[in-house]
């Protein structure tokens, strides 16, 4: 039997059961204080004064909530909420569709919207700033230019690549809100309000395990937990206790460390190197992944760790990383690492 035939609805699977975890509104959305507490406070200075709610920014790596925030907020101000992508607006003619189509007060949430075309993000400004769209037909003597007025909206845009925005349509956001990885203890009462929302019975040691092996991240604790939920329903008597999520651990190639196979290759290479430093295309090559893939998956966690350093001369293993790989320093570590002035 082709099993790649199921992928499509293991994926929609997936993608189900996150929406059905996701936060309904702020008071369910736990963790980011530093960014519901002044998103609170502009709320209800909106709705105090009677006016749509700012422009909004959510940036930060992937899977700390920026999407499951847009919703809550939507649920929270009572807003209808519309929902895109950068990737899907390749033309300026399907922005236009879609905000002459919005009500007064909607929130438009465009995700990855730092892919969005530089023609399209142009056609934004006017939206943004004065609630109107304008563009010209024909050219030379016979070129017009109309303006088409929609009606006032709210603009949430989110993005792990803050940086790939142009300033002009950055500084048309009323408020930039960053999401941080979230603590072991904040993982754990989502862990627990997940549990609650499967049905499934979570042991308190097998609770904190899994917030301990989530990288921060609620959309890898979510995740983990299904899998633990799999092996005990499957191997045990349907409740997650530690010993079905370290079988779970062990079936996902997850060590006592929290790193999966392609953290340990990537470690390894440099410990085979001596350490470093590497270059990003040779360890590339050496552990036979994607560059973009290492840059921006693998090795955010890795330096969060304190396992691994970006240096001028290439990626370095730090003391840290030496012992998760059972060895010490084959070379003295330079003054960044020895804690020298």
């Amino acid at each position: 039997m082709d099993r790649s035939a199921f992928a499509p609805a293991a994926g929609r699977a997936e993608r189900e059961y996150e929406r059905g975890l996701q936060p309904r509104d702020f008071g369910d959305f736990l963790g980011q204080t530093a960014v519901l507490e002044p998103l609170r406070l502009m709320v209800e200075a909106a709705r105090n004064r009677e006016e749509v709610l700012e422009h909004l920014l959510f940036t930060g790596p992937p899977g700390l909530g920026k999407t499951s925030l847009a919703f809550a907020l939507a649920e929270e101000t009572g807003a209808p909420l519309r929902v895109t992508s950068g990737p899907a607006l390749t033309k300026a003619r399907d922005l236009v569709g879609i905000l002459s189509q919005l009500e007064p007060g909607s929130i438009l949430f465009v995700d990855e919207v730092h892919r969005l075309p530089s023609d399209v993000e142009e056609y934004l400004y006017g939206a943004m700033d004065r609630f109107t769209i304008e563009w010209t037909l024909d050219s030379g003597v016979h070129a017009r230019l109309l303006k088409l007025e929609i009606a006032p909206f709210t603009l949430v845009g989110a993005t792990t690549r803050e940086s790939l925005l142009s300033p002009p349509f950055r500084s048309r956001f009323g408020q930039v809100l960053r999401f941080e990885p979230y603590p072991p203890e904040v993982l754990a009462a989502i862990l627990e309000r997940s549990a609650r929302l499967l049905g499934v019975a979570l042991t308190d040691e097998a609770r904190d395990l899994l917030a301990h092996h989530a990288r921060g991240t609620p959309r890898i604790a979510n995740r983990l937990l299904r899998r633990a939920r799999d092996v005990a329903e499957m191997e045990g008597d349907g409740g997650v206790d530690e010993d079905a999520v370290r079988r779970a651990f062990a079936l996902l190639s997850i060590d006592e460390h929290g790193l999966e196979r392609g953290d340990r290759r990537v470690l390894e290479a440099l410990a085979r190197a001596g350490g470093g430093p590497m270059g990003l295309k040779n360890l590339a090559v050496a552990v036979e992944e994607d560059e973009g893939t290492l840059s921006e998956v693998v090795e955010p966690w890795l330096i969060r760790r304190g396992l691994l350093a970006r240096t001028p001369q290439g990626r370095v293993l730090t003391p840290a990383g030496w012992r998760v790989c059972g060895r010490e320093a084959d070379v003295e570590p330079p003054p960044l690492f020895r804690g020298d002035p």
